[in-house]
């Protein structure tokens, strides 16, 4: 067992995916690592349906665990932008990844969707 920010992990996939996991993390990731540094605005208009609140509480995970970047610029009005650090350019492949097993996923379910449909309903 490890520890991490006082949380403890049984494994080293449990503390992957309590980084990574969730419903919105992996998105704010592939488009910082896709599309490069945003501001919040930016990210609320990627990520439609996620609240202020959310975005805000994911972005400070993020940046708690060292995956983001938050540079604030002393101007007015304040100008904030999220990067990915080194650490969090190197889960990219791992999007990736995952991005592509989805793809493939759909398609095969897709098909076999279509099949079923073309099958003549047994009596």
């Amino acid at each position: 067992m490890s520890q991490l920010h006082g949380k403890t992990f049984n494994c080293e996939k449990e503390l992957t995916l309590s980084i990574i996991g969730g419903k919105w993390k992996m998105l704010i990731l592939w488009y910082l690592g896709k599309q490069g540094t945003k501001r919040f605005g930016e990210l609320r208009k990627l990520i439609p349906d996620i609240t202020q609140r959310m975005l805000t509480n994911q972005l400070r995970e993020l940046e708690e665990d060292l995956i983001i970047d938050r540079t604030v610029y002393p101007v007015v009005p304040p100008k904030v932008e999220y990067s990915l650090t080194k650490q969090g350019e190197s889960l990219m492949p791992i999007l990736e990844a995952l991005y592509q097993w989805g793809k493939d996923y759909k398609k095969v379910n897709d098909e076999n969707s279509e099949r079923q449909q073309e099958m003549p309903a047994l009596k």
